[in-house]
């Protein structure tokens, strides 16, 4: 277990090969507050994608992790993405926890395009619009592996 853990912090998140790196897809969602985020609006700076759904457990702990990282860092753009729910299940979520930026993806057609297995799930895009890592499961050390994409990948 420990050797588990030690990996899903330290080693997992740092893997961000150019040789295994695709496109990301062209795909647009709603935002709650309103608009539409377009994921290659983002090109040119690190894009962090974090999947999460309101009922999962791990994603309550992560969540505020990402955000704090997101409020430090804001030359990076990290947006929340819910998947599969009501647009009023979202906005008491995201109030409940503070967070920014949130998108919907109502139909959970990112798990098909991102190829989310799990939540809470980040995707790392780098500047030039490919996703160069998919990190599943709650990370205690989200922020860590978050700035060490950031730092990676500039």
């Amino acid at each position: 277990m420990v050797a588990f853990a030690a990996w899903k912090i330290f080693f997992a998140p740092r893997a961000l090969s150019l040789a295994s790196a695709y496109p990301a897809p062209r795909i647009a969602y709603p935002k709650l507050a309103g608009g539409t985020f377009h994921v290659s609006d983002e090109r040119g700076r690190v894009l962090f994608l974090a999947f999460y759904a309101s009922w999962c457990e791990p994603c309550r702990l992560e969540e505020p992790l990402v955000e704090r990282y997101a409020r430090a860092h804001p030359r990076v753009a990290v947006i929340p993405i819910d998947v599969g729910e009501p647009r009023a299940v979202v906005a008491a979520y995201a109030r409940r926890l503070r967070l920014r930026d949130v998108v919907l993806d109502p139909k959970s057609s990112s798990q098909g395009f991102f190829q989310i297995e799990g939540f809470p799930t980040m995707v790392v895009i780098d500047p030039q619009g490919r996703i160069r890592a998919t990190w599943t499961g709650f990370n205690p050390a989200i922020g860590l592996a978050m700035a060490n994409a950031e730092k990676t990948l500039r």
